[in-house]
């Protein structure tokens, strides 16, 4: 399982409410490309959103879905980018000092085919992605990068417009 953990000079309230907003994950997850489409719900547990990962021109079209949700301390996932992997992602926020937040974040197989690509020989590499990934979010919920604008269509539609990676302009998914 890797396991990273950051400090972010933002109260737990913030860094949830970047989770919060499905559009900001093509921001601050290592490897999203675009997230495609969102249930108007997201983050109660049960709801998803559609999304965009690879590197280059390679690229898989999955969904992650929420299994835990407690604003603002707890967030799980189970991040899908199928055929390759599925895992367990946890998002913990604990209160640090008068206005900080430590952040957790674990990630682990969540099928056998995944421990093909998440096992101990792999684990550097993941928690090179995921420290790199925290060092975004932290960005994000400190206010020095933006939350992508626009809106994202429901789950279920024809409609493929997408917030794209870093920049937050519209793309194709």
């Amino acid at each position: 399982m890797a396991h990273n953990e950051i400090e972010v000079d933002a109260p737990p309230e913030a860094v949830f409410a970047v989770l919060a907003d499905p559009r900001s994950f093509a921001r601050w997850v290592v490897g999203s490309r675009a997230i495609r489409r969102a249930d108007a719900g997201w983050p109660a547990p049960g709801s998803a959103f559609d999304h965009r990962v690879g590197v280059g021109p390679l690229t898989l079209a999955d969904h992650s879905e929420v299994v835990e949700s407690v604003p603002p301390h707890r967030l799980r996932l189970l991040v899908k980018a199928r055929p390759l992997t599925r895992a367990h992602v946890l998002l913990r926020m604990e209160p640090r000092g008068a206005s900080g937040t430590r952040v957790a974040l674990d990630e682990h197989p969540a099928d056998m085919r995944s421990r093909i690509f998440l096992n101990p020989l792999t684990d550097p590499l993941v928690r090179l992605r995921n420290a790199e990934s925290l060092r975004r979010l932290k960005a994000l919920a400190e206010g020095r990068e933006p939350i992508p604008e626009g809106e994202l269509p429901p789950r279920g539609s024809d409609d493929e417009a997408a917030i794209g990676g870093r920049s937050g302009r519209a793309a194709q998914g």
